[in-house]
């Protein structure tokens, strides 16, 4: 298996943000009082900014602000009360550390219209452009970054990750209708989204599928209820096993991972990619 390494130079800002050298890592920012994993750490403007600057010297390229947690069962935030979590954060990074390329977490078009003018730079939709029919003009009108996240509202799957593919291309489709480049999309396979404990470990296993479409790939399974399932462990004691899912994903393509564990997750992506872009057969586009 060769993975697919897409050739990509973002602008975010004046900040380049070049993809396909080495693998980029997003550090996870929750400005939220009930995220899974790290709920009401981050909450308030000095905290967020705070973690940031120390998610960037543990090593991660860009940071990911979010909003509203997106843990099964979550209760959704209204767009009032999202925008009043991350616009003063995005803005305080941008005054405070205009070095950190930033990308907004959200599937709602206002908060990402409102963040872009903030200072964001990407926009990293949970929902794929599918639940804010004004989000993928949002995008184009900025000519930003997008990431594009697998998810539906069901599980009636046929085939699983044919399913997958169609879902992603359908949102690539309307991502490309509304203006956005194609050299501006990245696809996220949507780990722990719509999807019980053996699609997340059937859709890890077949990631090298989604990273040939044609558009790099995103990981994110940092903290996972499977991984937690599969060790029996609770979610701030299972770093080992994300980095098992980061190297396995690098391997088959994966060119981002988001993860909570910047500094110890830095380690196992610069072994992973000391072999994969050192060997011969890599396959560049």
């Amino acid at each position: 298996m060769n993975p697919m390494i897409y050739k990509r130079n973002y602008v975010c800002g004046d900040i380049p943000l070049s993809l396909g050298d080495s693998t980029l890592i997003m550090g996870i920012l929750n400005v939220t009082p009930d995220s899974f994993s790290d709920g009401g750490r981050h909450n308030t403007v000095e905290q967020a900014v705070r973690h940031a600057l120390q998610l960037m010297e543990d090593g991660a390229d860009l940071v990911d602000i979010g909003g509203e947690s997106t843990r099964p069962g979550h209760e959704p935030v209204s767009l009032d009360e999202e925008l009043s979590r991350v616009i003063p954060v995005v803005e305080a990074l941008r005054r405070e550390a205009p070095h950190i390329p930033l990308s907004i977490d959200t599937y709602k078009a206002e908060v990402a219209r409102r963040s872009l003018e903030a200072g964001a730079h990407i926009i990293n939709d949970v929902w794929g452009f599918k639940a804010d029919p004004d989000m993928a003009g949002v995008a184009a009108a900025y000519g930003c970054p997008v990431i594009l996240m697998h998810n539906r509202t069901n599980r009636d799957y046929t085939d699983l990750m044919a399913d997958i593919q169609s879902d992603l291309l359908e949102s690539v489709r309307i991502a490309e209708e509304a203006g956005v480049r194609p050299e501006q999309i990245m696809l996220d396979p949507g780990i722990g989204f719509a999807k019980d404990f053996n699609e997340n470990l059937q859709t890890m296993a077949s990631l090298h599928k989604l990273a040939g479409l044609g558009y790099p790939l995103l990981l994110g399974t940092s903290r996972k209820k499977f991984i937690r399932t599969v060790l029996d462990l609770p979610v701030d004691d299972v770093v080992e096993g994300t980095a098992a899912t980061v190297a396995f994903g690098i391997a088959q393509g994966c060119q981002i991972v988001r993860v909570h564990d910047v500094r110890l997750i830095r380690r196992t992506v610069q072994m992973c990619d000391a072999m994969l872009y050192a060997s011969p057969d890599l396959q560049r586009r």
